[in-house]
């Protein structure tokens, strides 16, 4: 007979009655179990504290330490197995079997018994051992799942805290002066990474551009779509960027707004051809009179907070970019009198809930921003995510939080 780690086991008789510990021993060592004898409490104790003991077979009544006491003090030892405990009684009262069960017993015998009584006994106890094996095994193994999972998410972790820095550089300009207008932007990510991203960058020395994107989803894949996109609305590599066109005798040609938009939407549909989508507010300013054109394309409204203190929501919506195959997009032509201002903001703002999960809405975002104005547009996106963080509740957003304030000062303004 052998147990489940492959030896046979060991069962420990404790009688002060040596011919009872013989006639049970010699019907152990028949059926194949390993046996030690002891012939009081405390001599087992001493066993079981430098032996494997498997099963203890004890009686009752002894002198000196009884057979509860003795079970009690045995399941007190330190283990890495269970110990399955038989107590053989005369007695029959129900509060003696509580006593014996509440010690720690997992069985009684009562005398006299029979071989089969036993051998049956210790089967069933056996039986249970073998399954506690089995549950330790898989609880080892599920440890040691658990502790490759940790290791892997520290390692990916590691590696998102690099991304993130690595993404920050994309915004490393948070303020633009253009001479007629200044910009002002910010980002929050609500994880390591994130898929917001908003920027600016001069088209002529007469047109600035300004714009933002959030990419669908959360996590890696949005946040190196933010990096691809940033990169086609680059300042830095005017080739790449989307907003130029290069025409047959290599004259080069803005692109305006809405054929941006569809641009870009023949971009993700043909080429990257990717599972995403992003949404996007593009808007083009002349410095010399104020006009600006825009397009909204599933980005929530542009704002235009006006010098005199009015809020307008403008944009009719659109569709996202990358979601349907020839979407058409619609240019909004605007004005801009010095000291107007055009404020971008992503949905991470206007869909922000608040403790009880009712969502700010793009209504009541347009008065925050209206609350947070200052005369510096980066403050006023200072003054938003206190707001934004005052009305949720708490100071990391389910979403990320990105906004764009463009400042137009005007033509000869000396800011």
């Amino acid at each position: 007979m052998v147990d489940s780690i492959g030896r046979a086991p060991l069962v420990l008789v404790v009688d002060d009655s040596r011919a009872q510990r013989q006639l049970s021993s010699m019907y152990l060592r028949r059926w194949g179990y390993e046996v030690m004898q002891a012939a009081s409490a405390a001599e087992a104790l001493e066993i079981c504290a430098r032996a494997p003991v498997d099963m203890v077979i004890s009686d009752w009544m002894m002198p000196g330490m009884n057979g509860v006491e003795f079970c009690r003090r045995f399941r007190a030892l330190p283990r890495e197995t269970y110990g399955y405990f038989i107590l053989v009684t005369s007695k029959s009262d129900k509060s003696e079997v509580a006593r014996g069960l509440e010690a720690g017993a997992d069985d009684f015998l009562t005398k006299p018994f029979s071989s089969d009584e036993l051998r049956a006994r210790l089967r069933a106890g056996q039986r249970i051992q073998d399954m506690q094996a089995e549950l330790v095994g898989k609880k080892r193994v599920v440890q040691e799942t658990l502790g490759e999972l940790q290791r892997l998410y520290d390692a990916l972790d590691r590696d998102l805290i690099e991304a993130r820095k690595l993404q920050s550089t994309l915004l490393r300009d948070r303020h633009r002066n253009f001479g007629a207008s200044r910009v002002a932007m910010m980002v929050r990510t609500a994880g390591r990474i994130g898929g917001d991203l908003v920027g600016c960058f001069r088209l002529d020395a007469r047109r600035i551009a300004v714009w933002s994107v959030d990419v669908s989803g959360h996590g890696v894949a949005s946040a190196m779509m933010t990096v691809r996109l940033g990169g086609y609305l680059s300042e830095g590599a005017p080739d790449q960027n989307i907003a130029f066109t290069t025409g047959l005798v290599g004259q080069r040609h803005i692109r305006g707004p809405a054929e941006l938009a569809a641009a870009f939407n023949r971009l993700m549909l043909d080429e990257l051809q990717v599972e995403q989508y992003f949404t996007l507010a593009y808007a083009e300013l002349d410095e010399t009179n104020g006009a600006l054109r825009l397009v909204q394309a599933g980005h929530p409204h542009p704002l235009i907070l006006r010098a005199g203190g009015g809020v307008e929501r403008v944009g009719q919506g659109g569709l996202p970019v990358g979601l349907i195959e020839d979407a058409r997009y619609e240019e909004i032509s605007l004005h801009l009198a010095p000291g107007d201002r055009l404020v971008l903001i992503s949905d991470g703002v206007s869909e922000c809930p608040d403790p009880s999960g009712t969502e700010l809405g793009e209504e009541a975002a347009a008065e925050l921003i209206r609350r947070a104005s200052n005369p510096d547009p980066g403050i006023l996106l200072e003054n938003l995510v206190a707001l934004l963080a005052e009305f949720a509740g708490v100071d990391q957003f389910p979403d990320d939080v990105s906004g764009l304030v463009l400042d137009y000062t005007g033509p000869g303004s000396a800011r």
